[in-house]
């Protein structure tokens, strides 16, 4: 049981180091040049098209091809696309929403931004079969057909990562990546994803973080392990089904596909923190395509432990929130791994001072392209650790220009505005430097 609990803590959380603020604002990295090549940019909003709503995350793909992003907070999109691509069609999918096709020729590229209406999806009751199944019948189909519904040969993705960190309500700390990630076979446990930067910036204001600097340990690497599928430990076993309560809460549409949703908590009985959320389940494959989960935090001095690495002393760190999300798409009747997000929340509490501080952490990926030719492992020196800081791998923020024809995660209004706002303070900093 020991091991269960390291192993599954290692596999699933966002490790947090907390230490006295002593970092640069800026580092550097050996960026590689990339190839020069022509794109179209397409930027654009999902939104319902009843309500006008942002549809959050919702994936936006070129049809036909490995090349997708995903939407911001804001609902908004930004895909770049290969000039050479013959008759393109654009694809976006969102959990209970039908697709939407597009030809790119009915589009505005540039920087116009198109509005782009899902419609929700319903399902006539006869044309689904109600099977008298389970919920945990149907977790066990899950499990027994993992190797059947992902992917048995290694890929070679090509992703975008961003890690944000904020204190109460301003951003302090912003990287972000393009990232190559090796991603091993679902059918043999002992071959483990792998990720390195390719060319990334980032963007720290210590004069906001006070006598405090909250470094995230790991970055990419630790996000693409709540990869639940390839990482199973915490909830796809059959050994931990027994720690779980399972309720078959509903059936929506996911890509035109029904989908179980299925609820899970654990037991009362279990005394370690486990998670509790959501699994979509397409009833026909058995595959999961879709997880939102969040970490049980009732015993906050077990949830701290798990969470911090290192803290001054005097100060009680509490988190406060815990949640998870992670998307797959199927692609020529297999799954592959194209999203994952995680949040945490802290309250920090210092002895004999008046006012706490709060600070979220957020990491996501988007596999924005991947392929299964010439696929080859990094070398060791290459490879991001989980013990390596992120951002003192990275340079700062300079060319607005930066990332040229790679595509990455539109930032949503308030990143955007405190990209601004770093920026500026990082130029006044240079300037009474020199």
């Amino acid at each position: 049981m020991k091991r269960f609990i390291d192993i599954t803590m290692v596999a699933l959380i966002l490790f947090v180091i907390i230490s006295i603020a002593t970092a640069d604002a800026a580092g550097t990295t050996d960026m590689n040049k990339q190839d020069q090549q022509s794109f179209i940019t397409l930027r654009g909003k999902i939104v319902d098209v009843t309500t006008g709503d942002p549809l959050i995350f919702a994936t936006v793909a070129l049809k036909g091809t490995n090349v997708a992003t995903v939407s911001n907070l804001d609902g908004e999109f930004i895909l770049k696309i290969d000039v050479e691509i013959t008759d393109p069609f654009i694809e976006v999918t969102y959990i209970g929403y039908r697709n939407k096709e597009i030809p790119l020729a009915n589009l505005s590229t540039g920087e116009e931004e198109n509005v782009i209406e899902l419609t929700q999806a319903t399902i006539p009751i006869q044309e689904v079969v109600i099977k008298p199944v389970s919920p945990e019948e149907i977790l066990e189909n899950v499990i027994m057909n993992i190797n059947r519904n992902y992917a048995e040969a290694p890929n070679l993705m090509t992703g975008f990562y961003r890690e944000t960190i904020k204190r109460n309500r301003s951003y302090v700390s912003i990287a972000e990546a393009v990232i190559e990630v090796f991603k091993a076979p679902y059918n043999n446990e002992f071959r483990f994803d792998a990720t390195k930067v390719y060319k990334g910036r980032k963007n720290i204001d210590v004069s906001r973080i006070d006598t405090v600097l909250f470094r995230l340990q790991g970055g990419p690497v630790t996000t693409l392990q709540l990869d639940i599928v390839k990482n199973s430990y915490g909830i796809l076993t059959y050994d931990i089904m027994n720690s779980y309560v399972y309720t078959l809460d509903n059936i929506i549409v996911i890509d035109e596909k029904p989908h179980y949703v299925i609820e899970f908590h654990q037991h009362s009985n279990v005394d370690i923190p486990l998670f509790l959320g959501k699994l979509f389940i397409d009833m026909e494959s058995y595959a999961v395509t879709e997880a939102e989960f969040s970490i049980n935090l009732e015993d906050e001095d077990l949830a701290a432990s798990i969470f911090v690495r290192k803290k001054p002393l005097g100060m009680k760190v509490t988190p406060e929130m815990a949640s998870y999300r992670v998307k797959f798409r199927e692609q020529d009747g297999k799954y592959y791994f194209v999203y994952a997000r995680a949040e945490v929340e802290f309250k920090c509490n210092w002895k004999r001072k008046l006012f706490n501080k709060t600070y979220t952490t957020m990491s996501e990926i988007a596999i924005t392209d991947r392929t299964e030719e010439e696929v080859v492992k990094f070398a060791a020196n290459e490879k991001i650790r989980k013990g390596d800081i992120f951002t003192e791998q990275l340079s700062a923020f300079a060319d607005p220009d930066f990332w040229g024809e790679y595509n990455v995660i539109e930032p949503d209004q308030s990143i955007e505005s405190a990209i601004r706002r770093l920026n500026r303070r990082l130029r006044w900093s240079d300037l009474f430097d020199n």
